[in-house]
């Protein structure tokens, strides 16, 4: 059976950004219920070492990072329940959105947090070794490799800046591209192309990801057990079909992100990509009471200190929004 929600603010999603605008707003008196979502505590759940999240001067797991910022939100008051929106309706207020449970969910206003997930190539390979040699943010992971040598998937903005990022600390960048022209702007083109420390595959895709996929077996002598992770890269040219590998210590997918705002199309302005449009400097969308915060409106910074901080301005925001209503509802009486 069916039941109904009401709060006055209304968070979707549970990642940096989320938790944030629920701490905030629970702490505000807006007695905030946040839905978790598909991928509860986003993507950083499947980052394992972070170590440029301020506030910890040792290496920290990502999965740790967001159930500590889980637990804060309900502690201070936050109400989290385990639905995925699948219907929203921004027509009327309150607003009114459907979970995949069947349930309810009514509020004065809402809070969209719902992130942006990066396009993965879908091989075996891939999923086998994420965290383990696979990421699909250089300037989350790029860190690591310091004096490694790395790939880089794609040919678009994405990877050039991928690729040119992890020259700061890769003492090789290989980008390998599909094409054999970049579809980046020209001048990310021109520092790519000249940078000593990047190497260009053309007309090729990746085939399979290679590495140890687990310590196991008697020690060598004299030795010890191999960690698990990459590699190397088993490559295909697409125009000879030969086949070929290379050796890496990591390989970064860059083939783009998607904001997972389907729900909410026809409904809010967004951009070509689907990226929620807010006004400059804020989290307002085009309907009042609807905010939006971190990846799912920010398709440049893509960080979760940059999210948790635009989570914070919509709860903010929210706040100012249900006193507005409320001193409106006092005047008329």
């Amino acid at each position: 059976m069916s039941t109904t929600h009401h709060t006055k603010t209304l968070i979707i999603g549970s990642g940096p950004a989320g938790c944030t605008a629920a701490i905030y707003a629970a702490r505000a008196s807006l007695e905030p219920i946040m839905v978790r979502g598909l991928q509860p505590g986003g993507q950083l759940t499947i980052t394992t070492d972070v170590e440029n999240y301020p506030g910890f001067a040792e290496t920290i797991q990502g999965p740790w990072l967001m159930e500590q910022m889980e637990a804060q939100a309900k502690h201070v008051g936050t109400v989290i329940l385990d639905d995925i929106i699948v219907d929203a309706d921004f027509s009327v207020r309150p607003f009114r959105m459907t979970g995949d449970s069947g349930d309810v969910y009514t509020s004065d206003s809402v809070i969209i947090s719902t992130g942006a997930s990066a396009r993965w190539l879908g091989l075996p390979s891939e999923e086998k070794f994420m965290g383990l040699g696979v990421s699909a943010c250089a300037t989350c992971d790029g860190f690591f490799y310091r004096g490694k040598e790395v790939a880089v998937i794609g040919g678009g903005n994405t990877a050039v800046e991928e690729a040119l990022y992890l020259t700061n600390h890769a003492s090789k960048v290989t980008l390998i591209h599909r094409r054999n022209e970049l579809r980046s702007e020209k001048i990310l083109q021109t520092r790519l192309l000249n940078n000593d420390k990047v190497e260009v595959i053309w007309d090729t895709t990746l085939e399979e990801i290679l590495g140890n996929e687990a310590a196991g077996g008697a020690l060598p002598l004299g030795g010890s057990m191999t960690p698990p992770g990459v590699t190397g890269l088993r490559l295909k040219n697409v125009k000879t079909n030969e086949e070929s590998t290379i050796n890496v210590d990591g390989v970064f997918i860059a083939i783009g992100h998607d904001p997972n705002t389907g729900i909410f199309k026809g409904q809010l302005d967004m951009d070509d990509n689907g990226y929620i449009i807010t006004k400059p400097g804020t989290p307002l969308t085009s309907i009042p009471g609807v905010f939006a915060a971190g990846d799912v409106q920010d398709h440049t910074y893509q960080q979760a200190v940059t999210a948790a901080g635009t989570g914070c301005m919509a709860a903010l925001d929210a706040e100012r929004f249900i006193a507005d209503l409320e001193d409106q509802a006092n005047a008329a009486e």
